[in-house]
């Protein structure tokens, strides 16, 4: 998704018509309604799987954990390798799907980490996210440079992290929750500037809403990341 951004769509913005703002608008406007009422929907599920600790033990305490934890990346591969030929009601039903199967994958945060911590860190990822993606939004600074430099570095992170996993060395972890969080700082300003690029004024309303889609599902994965650095770097586990 990151290399169909079309920089000369950011050059019409300036010189843009009345019609052509209005529609970027909506179109922005639909973008972040669907990445809220998909962080909604996993919160939803995430909390209510971790009151119940027959569900817990369920998922958790077998092999189905494995399930849970990769089913999220098999939605999002599905729906990025094949929503120019679903419907929409179909890239709809697989992003809900998506965000339920995050909050089933998410819902042990809740008992690592203490309520109040979890709220906490909630709201900071909010105001930072808001911030962010503002800033992209309205900036007219190319930021696709930016964008090259910590998709690179988001690379780095991962392989780092798959590193620890055998390490276990907790001063490499809390680098990593540092750094994770300035990359996803980054990709939030990035990411909003590329999917308000992508707009197009000419597009059907199928296009613009599946152009939606997709956006809210990149700004989602933003938010959520972001959150999870912050929270491993923030958050006060339970005793």
């Amino acid at each position: 998704m990151r290399d169909n951004f079309d920089r000369s769509a950011i050059e019409k913005l300036g010189a843009g018509s009345s019609t052509y703002d209005q529609g970027l608008r909506s179109y922005m406007l639909g973008v972040y309604n669907y990445m809220a009422l998909g962080l909604v929907l996993t919160g939803l599920v995430a909390f209510l799987l971790s009151t119940s600790p027959s569900m817990m033990r369920a998922i958790f305490g077998t092999g189905l954990h494995y399930v849970v934890m990769l089913a999220p990346l098999g939605f999002v591969l599905f729906l990025g390798f094949k929503i120019q030929t679903m419907s929409v009601s179909t890239a709809q039903m697989v992003f809900w799907a998506f965000a339920t199967t995050m909050g089933l994958s998410l819902s042990s945060i809740f008992i690592i980490y203490t309520g109040t911590s979890i709220a906490k860190t909630f709201f900071i990822t909010a105001g930072t996210f808001a911030a962010m993606s503002l800033y992209g939004y309205t900036t007219k600074r190319d930021l696709t440079e930016l964008g090259s430099f910590l998709f690179m570095g988001l690379i780095g992170l991962i392989l780092a992290s798959l590193v620890n996993l055998f390490l276990h060395s907790s001063a490499l972890e809390f680098a990593l929750s540092i750094i994770g969080v300035f990359i996803f700082v980054g990709l939030t300003a990035y990411d909003t500037q590329m999917i308000k690029g992508l707009y197009y004024d000419g597009d059907d309303s199928t296009a613009i809403e599946k152009k939606s889609i997709m956006g809210a599902l990149q700004l989602y994965l933003d938010f959520i990341n972001l959150f999870l650095y912050l929270l491993r770097f923030i958050g006060d586990r339970r005793g």
